[in-house]
C-alpha cells in the first residue's frame, strides 16, 4: 500500500513537471539542462523529431548505460519516472499542440517554468526517485571522479545550457542558465516544505495528562526532559514531541482546555527520520 501511494505521488509530480516543461520551458526554447535540453537541441537540427520522442530515446539510452556502469540495482522508481515523464510530454505534444508560446516574455516563461517544474521535481525527489536524464550522467561522473553529485548535475546542466546558447541565442541561453540555478532552490524548498514537521516543547502543570493525549489520540511518541523553573525553583517535566501541522493544532486546542497557563515553544523541523515519519533507510 505504501509503495502504491508513492507511485501515485510520483505520477502527480511527473504531471506537474511535464506541465512546467511543455507549456513554458520548451516553447520558450529554454533548454535548462536535462534530457529535455538535449532533446531540444537535437529537435532544433532535426525538426521532424518531437521533443517527447527524443526524451524517451535519450532516457532509454542513458538507462542502458546506467545498468552497465552503475549496476542493476538502479532504482525502478527512477525508471518509471523518467519514462513516464517522456510519455506525458509526448502525449501533450499530440493531444494539445501549441501553436505559439503561452507568453512571449522570456523572463516570465523562465520563472513560471522553473517554479512549476521545480515543484514537480521536488515532489518526485521526496519519494526517493528522480526524473532520470542528466541525473544518471551526474551519478556516473560522481562514481569515477568523486565529485559531489549536486555539483556534477549543475556542471552537466550548465554545459547543456551553454551549448543551447549557440543554438537559441545568447539571451535565451542566459535565461536558461538562470533557470538551471534557480531550479535547485525550488526543488530544495519543495522537499523541505513537504517534510516539514513541528518540534514542540511543553512546560505544563499536567505533563502526564498531555503526554497521554499525544500518545493515545495523536499516535505520537513523547520524551520527558527534566527541568527546573528558574524563578520558582520547582522541578518539572518538560514534554518534547514532533508532530505534523494538523496534529499540532489538535494538541494546542487540547492544552488550551487542560492548562491555559502552559508554556509552549514550537519550531520547524525540515527533515524528521524515524518511526511515524520518513524511514531512516529511505532513499
Amino acid at each position: 500500500m505504501r509503495t502504491f501511494k508513492q507511485y501515485v505521488i510520483i505520477t502527480f509530480g511527473m504531471f506537474v513537471l511535464a506541465v512546467g516543461l511543455y507549456f513554458f520551458l520548451i516553447p520558450g526554447q529554454l533548454a535548462a539542462g536535462g534530457a529535455m535540453g538535449i532533446a531540444m537541441l537535437i529537435s532544433h537540427y532535426i525538426p521532424f523529431l518531437q521533443v517527447g520522442q527524443l526524451m524517451l530515446a535519450i532516457n532509454i539510452l542513458l538507462f542502458l548505460i546506467a545498468f552497465v556502469v552503475l549496476g542493476t540495482s538502479f532504482g525502478l522508481k527512477t525508471i518509471y519516472t523518467s519514462l513516464g515523464l517522456s510519455a506525458l510530454i509526448w502525449i501533450l505534444e499530440n493531444a494539445y499542440p501549441l501553436q505559439k508560446p503561452l507568453t512571449d516574455d522570456l523572463l516570465l516563461a523562465a520563472v513560471m517554468g522553473t517554479v512549476i517544474s521545480g515543484a514537480g521535481m521536488g515532489i518526485i525527489f521526496n519519494q526517493g526517485a528522480s526524473s532520470g536524464g542528466t541525473d544518471i550522467i551526474a551519478k556516473i561522473i560522481n562514481k569515477y571522479t568523486h565529485l559531489d553529485i549536486g555539483k556534477a548535475l549543475l556542471v552537466t546542466d550548465a554545459l547543456i545550457t551553454l551549448l543551447a546558447t549557440g543554438v537559441f541565442g545568447l539571451e535565451k541561453g542566459m535565461y536558461a542558465l538562470l533557470a538551471v540555478i534557480f531550479n535547485g532552490s525550488v526543488i530544495d524548498y519543495t522537499v523541505q516544505g513537504l517534510n516539514v514537521a513541528m518540534q514542540v516543547f511543553i512546560m505544563t502543570s499536567k505533563p502526564d495528562t498531555i503526554a497521554r493525549f499525544i500518545i493515545d489520540h495523536l499516535g505520537r511518541g513523547v520524551t520527558f526532559l527534566s527541568g527546573r523553573g528558574g524563578y520558582s525553583g520547582k522541578e518539572l517535566k518538560v514534554i518534547y514531541t514532533v508532530l505534523n501541522r494538523r496534529e499540532f493544532v489538535s494538541l494546542k486546542n487540547f492544552i488550551r482546555e487542560e492548562d491555559p497557563k502552559a508554556f509552549i515553544t514550537v519550531s520547524q523541523a525540515h527533515d524528521v527520520l524515524g518511526e511515524g515519519f520518513k524511514a531512516i533507510t529511505s532513499e
